[in-house]
């Protein structure tokens, strides 16, 4: 099989990761001249990176995408507190990740099983494995929108239009794509100004909307990677059947294993040293963090699939000022997910041979061809 070309095609590769086992051995922080940016793929590299505070979400000169500018979708974003540094990300970060650890475990686990449980009937994903793509992608929305307070009923439409605003913040959205999301987005801001009792579109609004667009992709990956590890491992799915409570250590195992968030970008506000390199103001670094969870010096024996692994690292949700509060979240929905499937009759042994992965310049999200 060819190697990927570069960390960015990589992201959708069949089997990116003796490739990223390369990078963290011979080349953990390097410049890649023909992408224009730093490449940290070591865990302390990444770690470094992340925790720079020269090193931003954003850079300094484009706060909020060109394309977004002036539309509700740039508003949302410029809200963002994972968007954002110094003092707006300190005053707004604490009850930001307040609201989003805040709901009771077993809340979580209980509508994401409901909404499972629902997309699971509807979709019938088990007899269509052409389906499992949009299960993962509806299920995150469903669960995080029910736990706001989105009534049965509107979750549907709700669900649409969280896919239509993340599709438009993805680079090199197309203008059609743009103009979708950013109507979703106003709408989007609409329904939760009234849900939560607010004015309009401000920071709460706006940070509650990025709370269900956060966890879209991410946890679609989740889900649609577990599945991967259940239908390339002869021995898992019968070792799930005979003991259910393995699921969700398997579930931890691949967002370490097989990180649906690839990778995540930082720039530099000033010049300054960065893991040993000398940097300069304007650059910018891909971490690439599926590539510091397959770090040795992280996690022993990385390529080595351990559901009971001791000590886990995981970059995949971030590390620093900006982790996301959201790891137990998405992981409880994407436990609760694949266990419906599973209970609907999925064989995932059968998903072997269709699996490709969804177009994407940082997340991993499979997609199963029809049986």
């Amino acid at each position: 099989m060819t190697a990927p070309a570069d960390p960015i095609t990589a992201v959708t590769h069949p089997d990116p990761y003796p490739y990223y086992a390369d990078l963290v051995a011979r080349r953990p922080l390097h410049r890649d001249e023909a992408l224009g940016l730093w490449v940290a793929a070591s865990a302390d590299a990444a770690t470094a990176v992340l925790t720079t505070d020269a090193c931003r979400v954003r850079p300094a000169a484009e706060p909020v995408p060109r394309a977004l500018v002036g539309s509700p979708a740039g508003e949302i974003f410029g809200h963002l507190v994972r968007m954002n540094d110094g003092a707006v990300h300190t005053r707004l970060k604490p009850g930001v990740a307040a609201r989003v650890a805040g709901p009771d475990p077993a809340r979580v686990s209980e509508q994401s099983a409901r909404a499972a449980q629902e997309l699971a009937e509807g979709l019938a994903p088990a007899a269509h494995p052409e389906r499992l793509a949009d299960f993962a992608f509806q299920l995150p929305a469903y669960a995080v929108a029910g736990l706001l307070g989105v009534e049965r009923a509107a979750l549907p439409g709700t669900a649409a239009r969280v896919g239509e605003f993340v599709a438009c913040l993805a680079p090199g959205a197309t203008a059609e794509t743009l103009a979708r999301g950013t109507a979703a987005a106003g709408e989007l801001a609409a329904q939760f100004a009234a849900l939560l009792g607010r004015d309009g579109l401000d920071a709460i609004v706006a940070n509650t909307v990025g709370y269900l667009s956060q966890a879209y992709e991410a946890t679609a990956g989740l889900i649609g990677n577990t599945l991967v590890a259940l239908a390339r491992d002869a021995d898992l799915p019968a070792r799930v059947r005979a003991e259910p409570g393995l699921l969700p250590w398997i579930v931890r195992e691949v967002a370490r294993h097989d990180s649906p968030v690839q990778n995540t970008r930082r720039f530099l506000a000033e010049d300054a040293v960065v893991a040993g390199q000398a940097m300069r103001a304007g650059d910018a670094v891909l971490v690439v963090l599926a590539a510091a969870n397959r770090d040795p010096a992280a996690n022993p024996e990385p390529g080595r699939f351990d559901p009971h692994r001791r000590e886990r690292r995981i970059f995949t949700f971030g590390h620093g000022a900006h982790a996301c509060p959201g790891e137990a979240m998405a992981t409880a929905i994407a436990h609760a997910g694949v266990a419906r499937l599973l209970a609907a009759g999925l064989e995932p042994e059968r998903l072997a041979d269709g699996i490709g992965y969804r177009p994407s310049v940082n997340t991993r999200v499979p997609r199963f061809a029809a049986a």
